[in-house]
């Protein structure tokens, strides 16, 4: 912390989800953006000077071995997040790693035990699963105002042909890893209950990456979801919980602004605004920075063993759609 009692963060890579975080940071009253590693030096010093930022480097490691970094925060492509992650562990630094966490389960078990090892607090950056939505619609199902869930379905898609990425697979291009993750977290969000059966289809590039894919899944605690997510076309980007009495419609499941209660026949009961944001990464941070004030490996709002789950179940969809990674 800096002498004003701020989180101060090295971030690595320089990318656009960089540079919404260093917006975010420049914001917020108790975290800092304070480094930025880049393996251009050119261009880390054009976004220090961009965010006003006391430090740029040319390389990931100068971050992670500056002593004034509390945290890191990794916004790499997520075919990169391995080596800096396990770099920074190994450094005894705590971090922040964008979603999707690594590129398959393996990976995410090889860091997660390492993090336990040396006793560094490391965290999933799946920046919904930290904002004010999550409790608001936790607390509707809780007070009984839909009944018995029954039914989840959630899309998210964004038209992402010209992003290269999407299509290669040494970069874990495809949808799931890069949206569909959304919607799989938004069922894990408000039911814990285990996945019985799974199944999906999708809808491939000539390199093998799923660009359009669907996903059923049946849980233990009865319900049904329907998940379809998306890099080549608008979504809608909706999600609905719908329950024996009511249903609970949020207007878009990477970045909930609105939460709408319905009765039957499309009765409003309900509408809820969530707290104006900065961006929505801010609570993903000062998530970080409570955990490491209270000494946590991981935080609350993103345990560990969801981060697993929900990567072992991206790994099971993949293999039912031949969808490999050079990692793998």
């Amino acid at each position: 912390m800096d002498q004003k009692g701020r989180m101060c963060v090295g971030i690595v890579g320089a990318g656009k989800i960089a540079q919404i975080a260093a917006r975010t940071l420049t914001r917020m009253t108790d975290c800092k953006a304070y480094a930025i590693g880049s393996r251009s030096l050119e261009k880390a010093e054009a976004f220090a000077q961009n965010w006003n930022m006391p430090k740029a480097y040319g390389s990931y490691a100068e971050v992670i071995n500056d002593p004034t970094v509390d945290l890191i925060y990794v916004a790499t492509p997520h075919s990169h997040h391995y080596d800096v992650t396990r770099q920074a562990l190994l450094a005894g630094k705590p971090c922040l790693v964008e979603k999707t966490f690594m590129a398959n389960c393996r990976q995410t078990k090889d860091i997660i035990n390492l993090a336990h090892e040396r006793k560094v607090f490391i965290a999933e950056a799946i920046w919904t699963r930290y904002q004010p939505a999550v409790g608001i619609v936790r607390q509707l199902i809780a007070e009984g105002r839909i009944g018995t869930p029954r039914l989840i379905t959630a899309t998210l898609a964004y038209p992402m042909m010209k992003k290269e990425r999407i299509f290669r697979p040494d970069l874990c291009g495809g949808a799931l890893l890069d949206v569909g993750v959304y919607a799989l977290n938004f069922v894990r969000m408000f039911t814990d209950a285990p996945v019985v059966t799974l199944d999906g289809h999708c809808v491939k590039s000539d390199e093998g990456m799923d660009l359009t894919n669907t996903v059923t899944m049946v849980l233990g605690d009865g319900i049904v979801a329907n998940l379809q997510s998306s890099a080549m076309c608008v979504g809608d980007n909706t999600g609905v919980i719908a329950g024996s009495d009511a249903n609970i419609v949020i207007d878009n499941i990477n970045n909930p602004q609105t939460i709408t209660l319905y009765q039957r026949d499309r009765v409003l009961v309900k509408q809820i605004s969530v707290p104006r944001q900065i961006t929505g990464y801010e609570y993903q941070f000062a998530a970080c920075r409570q955990a490491l004030q209270d000494g946590l490996l991981e935080p609350r709002e993103m345990p560990h063993a969801e981060t697993l789950y929900i990567m072992q179940l991206m790994d099971d969809l993949r293999a039912k759609w031949g969808v490999c990674y050079p990692m793998d």
